[in-house]
């Protein structure tokens, strides 16, 4: 896999992760709708700067078990497509009928409380760093430098996520209401599962 079929083929996966809702849309939509546009950028910044840090522990954690043992870097990419595989199957076989926009946070906070909780609402949500060290490792081409590549794909899904949260601020009340629908909840899980369950086959099948 070349370097531009890594990031094509990254950008198609990690752009339908960023549509799928989660705990992260979940605070931004609320923001926006109960404090206004301004705390829901300034959650979404922290969301953003959270995925920074779990993409540079992934990128660096990686390159470092690649340099030091390539078998046991392998082991990671099986458990990896164990994961993939298990998740994919999960929400191919058991979508959810319905994503709840206001269990997010309670109102009356400042400017700054909105940035952290973003940040904490990320980091606090282990499943970010598993998912990282799980899904980044597959798009890696064969001679290019772990740790950098890695960073940046990172880099390129909180870029698609500013975006994404920054059309949730700007039509908030019509993406809310339309991610209410079970038909629309349960076409992005099914959608997202077949990616992974796809993914997770390529790279348990994969030989490096």
């Amino acid at each position: 896999m070349t370097v531009a079929q890594a990031l094509i083929a990254f950008a198609v996966a990690a752009g339908l992760l960023t549509l799928t809702p989660g705990l992260d849309t979940a605070l931004v939509l609320r923001a926006a709708a109960v404090e206004g546009p301004k705390r829901a950028a300034l959650a979404a910044i922290g969301i953003g700067v959270g995925c920074l840090a779990w993409g540079a522990a992934a990128a660096l954690g990686l390159a470092a078990l690649l340099q030091a043992s390539a078998l046991a870097f392998t082991a990671l990419k099986w458990a990896g497509a164990a994961y993939l595989v298990w998740l994919g199957l999960n929400m191919l076989l058991r979508p959810r009928v319905r994503f709840e926009v206001t269990a997010a946070a309670p109102s009356g906070q400042g400017d700054a409380a909105w940035l952290r909780r973003g940040l904490l609402t990320n980091l606090l949500n282990p499943k970010v760093g598993v998912f990282y060290v799980s899904f980044l490792p597959q798009f890696l081409p064969r001679g290019v430098a772990p740790a950098p590549f890695i960073f940046l794909l990172a880099g390129l899904h909180v870029v698609m996520g500013l975006i994404w949260f920054a059309c949730l601020i700007a039509a908030t009340q019509p993406i809310a209401t339309a991610l209410k629908r079970p038909a629309v909840v349960r076409w992005l899980d099914r959608a997202t599962g077949a990616v992974f369950l796809g993914f997770g086959v390529k790279l348990a099948l994969e030989r490096r």
